[in-house]
């Protein structure tokens, strides 16, 4: 049997480590009553905190479902990690920010997976970990510019 092209073999590679890692990262974040889902979503928001967002341009932000990420959405708003208001354009959506509850539960989430990831890296040299940044930080604009 012949080996699938190391595209094929590299993309498979970097899902299996999302598996590992989310797995990981759901038994840490747990005691933070935070499920990985509801930490992608705070994660988005962290990066322009002061930014609104609908619903709809985050689900294709993340590429995910919008009946999911409403329900995440609410989840977040019920525990005021996100606040949301009126949108004057759209009088169906409403605007989303991150509140600073969950600008403080999204710094507690990295600060609870801060040490598990510095154990994964603790036999790496500080300069191969930004070079994987770099070829990671490049497929992923790869691919996130082929979108559709």
């Amino acid at each position: 049997m012949t080996e699938p092209p190391l595209s094929f073999r590299i993309v498979n590679w970097i899902g299996i480590i999302d598996q590992l890692a989310s797995t990981e990262a759901n038994r840490v974040l747990r005691p933070l009553g935070l499920q990985m889902p509801q930490f992608v979503l705070l994660n988005h928001f962290s990066h322009r905190p002061d930014e609104p967002r609908t619903v709809t341009g985050v689900a294709r932000a993340l590429q995910q479902p919008q009946p999911g990420v409403t329900k995440n959405v609410q989840k977040l708003v019920a525990k005021g990690w996100l606040r949301e208001r009126a949108n004057g354009d759209d009088g169906r959506s409403k605007l989303l920010v991150l509140a600073p509850a969950g600008l403080a539960k999204h710094r507690a989430a990295i600060a609870a997976l801060a040490p598990g990831l510095a154990r994964a890296f603790a036999d790496w040299p500080e300069r191969d970990q930004r070079a994987l940044f770099a070829m990671l930080d490049r497929l992923k604009l790869w691919f996130d510019q082929d979108r559709d």
